[in-house]
């Protein structure tokens, strides 16, 4: 399941098109702008940014601010980035909106219940326990003033692999606009985009939506205009856990969802593969800049479900 950038015509001297690789995906990043060499020295400053942030936010790297504080101890506190920092507030705040469907911290559970191949095994009560009471944000509190982040119950087990890459285009776009570039396009392995101005011949940034499932392969077509999109999916032979209830959800679903913000957008579509079409429902008439379709998969259909404003 993809997010793609319908590619415009690359003749035309004022779109550019740069790629690096960071977080374990390619980022991309187009660009309109008449100096060619202006628009490759910003891209390329908002790829060393990535690189930054991928060694402050990354669980695999060992001395990130996120590793240093999955060695924490309970009671025991570390001092981590700006960055790493107002990432950990947005996604503390996404836990909250929503009942704690996104969740961070749900690094125990997956190590519970799957193998290092990502294949379903069967945990042991006292594993399960154990997960239990190391998971969730009400276990870490946030001091702003000196950017300190202090363990509760430890050790944690925080994964941003479901928000960092949307933050990282969040981030890559904060920079350009200082840059005054006014149109451009970034997405982070065609999962997590972000839509600023317009591409050539547009009103926004045309975008093509491809499901997973084999009856519908294009779903639709539709422009971006600034806005961010990101898309969660769930397939046999793949399994995402629900923090909520620490066991792995069984369902088919495919999930877009368009937010103001890549971060949020990348949280949300996590959270969307969990929650309920009823709890989906009542964030977006309670967030008028939250949109979402959802399609679920059965042996005998696709169901597709609008929720927001999406048309």
């Amino acid at each position: 399941m993809t997010i793609i950038q319908q590619h415009p015509t690359t003749e035309k001297e004022s779109m550019h098109r740069f790629a690096h690789k960071a977080m374990a995906t390619v980022f991309e990043l187009f660009i309109v702008h008449p100096d060619n060499q202006y628009a490759r020295s910003a891209a390329w400053e908002a790829f060393r940014l990535v690189d930054r942030l991928e060694q402050d936010i990354s669980r695999f790297i060992p001395n990130s601010d996120i590793s240093r504080i999955n060695s924490l101890a309970s009671g025991d506190s570390t001092r981590i980035s700006p960055d790493t920092f107002e990432c950990l507030v947005q996604c503390s705040q996404l836990y909250a909106a929503t009942s704690g469907a996104f969740d961070i911290s749900v690094g125990h559970y997956i190590q519970a219940w799957l193998t290092p191949d990502k294949m379903l095994r069967q945990p042991t009560a006292d594993e399960l326990a154990f997960a239990r009471n190391h998971t969730g944000l009400q276990h870490i509190e946030l001091d702003e003033n000196q950017f300190l982040v202090r363990v509760i119950e430890g050790p944690m087990f925080l994964d941003l692999g479901g928000f960092g890459k949307g933050y990282a285009v969040d981030k890559m776009a904060e920079l350009l606009k200082d840059w005054e570039l006014a149109n451009f396009f970034i997405h982070s392995g065609s999962s997590s985009v972000l839509a600023v101005g317009n591409q050539p011949g547009e009103n926004g940034w045309r975008i093509s939506i491809h499901s997973p499932f084999d009856d519908q392969p294009l779903v639709e077509q539709r422009i971006l205009l600034n806005e961010a999109m990101s898309s969660s999916g769930l397939e046999k032979g793949h399994h995402i856990i629900d923090p909520r209830t620490g066991r792995p959800l069984e369902r088919e679903r495919a999930v877009w969802t368009c937010a103001p913000s890549a971060g949020i957008a990348d949280g949300l579509s996590t959270a969307f593969m969990i929650m309920t079409h009823n709890e989906i429902h009542s964030l977006c008439c309670d967030n008028p800049a939250i949109k979402a379709m959802i399609l679920t998969h059965t042996e005998t259909a696709t169901e597709q479900h609008f929720y927001g404003n999406w048309k």
